[in-house]
């Protein structure tokens, strides 16, 4: 079965947006794969890339003009304490939050947010509610 190894965000400043999500899950940088236009994540099995514009032409792509959300980043956490400790977390770094943390129609505890470059994100726990 195929794996995904990284999903990737591209952004006009990946420094930012770095330390923006290193500094809120904690997750290590792979350094080995740091250029002056990608950083890359360790984030739970598959990896976090941020690309700079400079790669749009490395990668022979166009960067899409029309705005609206395409792809969105969940994040699963161990409890909905971290859920919440997480979402405020993310606020003081700079997100905006969409939808406070809530219980899902399906179960699922959640919180909808916007990071510093305006990306959807999820913050979940799909445990047991509590």
């Amino acid at each position: 079965m195929p794996a995904l190894t990284y999903t990737n965000i591209f952004t006009a400043d990946i420094d930012r947006m770095a330390e923006f999500y290193g500094e809120l899950f904690g997750f290590e940088e792979n350094l080995v794969s740091r250029t002056p236009i990608f950083r890359a994540f360790f984030a739970g099995g598959t990896g976090l890339g941020f690309n700079a514009p400079d790669a749009y032409d490395l990668l022979g792509l166009t960067p899409q003009e029309t705005p609206g959300d395409r792809v969105f980043q969940t994040f699963d956490v161990e409890s909905q304490d971290e859920v919440r400790a997480l979402t405020d977390k993310a606020r003081d770094l700079g997100a905006t939050i969409v939808k406070e943390p809530f219980t899902t129609y399906y179960g699922w505890y959640q919180s909808v947010l916007r990071d510093p470059d305006g990306n959807a994100l999820r913050i979940n726990f799909r445990g047991t509610p509590e």
